[in-house]
């Protein structure tokens, strides 16, 4: 039986929805779910200040990237003792989690056999189902996989078929973080098309964009979704004071109708894994609210006022 260190917390959840939770050894210090992952050693962690806010959070960051440093640190000495036979990781993002530059640093004066170092960069939502079977196969149960990607692309296809027809199709503004602003990318505008809506910004497939002020105002959207990465429901609340001191922001259309949402970022919508789909349904929530039950509100969604 393979021994898996998972270093990302989409993969964990990947390795875990393949029934293969008791092979896992390890896991990112970011790896929350499903929460008895929780119980295993943390093999990573930032060097970035959590509490910070996040234009702080956002320079230090980019301090340091610039001076070409890594913002996660591996525990060499824990990954070898915990000897995984696969290590799985992600050279997606550098602000993701840790990368195949950080994995290779750890192994480097590895003892014996390397363990095989499996490496995701999903970008739109066809990757993230072609990755479960990346993983699925890397660790002996490729079928698993590809059964589960077919499940989980059978409830897009429910949901984007209840709203083809719908009119209007809103036109959305999701927001990854608020302080720069930067709009959402990657699979982001495929989830908002799914759901029934018109993406404003971002591009499917390509990394989020950051995103003028001025830019937001003009387009005025229908709606805004606020879901920056990392960040859950209470954090992203609190974040919220930059965005709504800008000039104009009680004129926009989404404010003056009360089509300002709130979502965790980091539970769903930024973490490449299964649950997606459960992101797709809070959007159709969020949009559509009479076709769709409120499922997820107060869990994976709520309304700022």
């Amino acid at each position: 039986m393979e021994r898996i260190a998972s270093l990302l917390p989409s993969t964990t959840e990947i390795v875990c929805a393949l029934g293969l939770r008791a092979s896992l050894v390890g896991r990112s210090h970011e790896c929350d779910f499903p929460p008895e992952v929780g119980a295993l050693p943390a093999l990573t962690e930032s060097k970035l200040d959590p509490r910070a806010e996040s234009h702080a959070i956002d320079d230090r960051v980019k301090q340091l990237v610039c001076e070409g440093l890594s913002i996660y640190r591996v525990d060499a000495d824990r990954l070898r003792a915990l000897a995984p036979s696969v290590v799985l990781t992600q050279e997606q993002c550098d602000v993701c989690a840790a990368s195949p530059k950080d994995v290779e640093a750890a192994l480097a004066d590895w003892i014996g056999g390397r363990p095989r170092v499996v490496s995701l960069a999903p970008s739109t939502l066809g990757d993230v189902w072609g990755d479960l079977v990346t993983v699925a196969a890397a660790l002996g149960v490729r079928e698993r996989g590809e059964a589960l990607a077919e499940r989980l692309s059978s409830r897009l296809t429910n949901v984007s078929e209840r709203t083809l027809r719908i009119r209007p199709r809103p036109r959305v503004a999701a927001i990854e973080w608020t302080d720069p602003l930067m709009a959402a990318g990657n699979w982001m505008p495929e989830l908002i098309t799914l759901a029934g809506g018109t993406n404003l910004f971002g591009e499917t497939g390509l990394h989020s964009p950051w995103l003028e002020w001025e830019a937001l105002r003009a387009a005025d959207p229908d709606v805004i979704v606020v879901l920056p990465c990392g960040f859950d429901l209470a954090r992203t609340r609190r974040e919220m004071a930059p965005l709504a001191a800008k000039p104009g922001w009680g004129e926009l259309r989404a404010i003056r109708s009360g089509k300002l949402f709130l979502a965790d970022g980091n539970q769903y919508f930024n973490r490449p894994g299964p649950r997606l789909v459960e992101s797709l349904e809070i959007l159709a929530e969020i949009l559509h609210p009479a076709d769709f039950p409120a499922l997820h509100r107060g869990t994976g969604w709520e309304p700022y006022r």
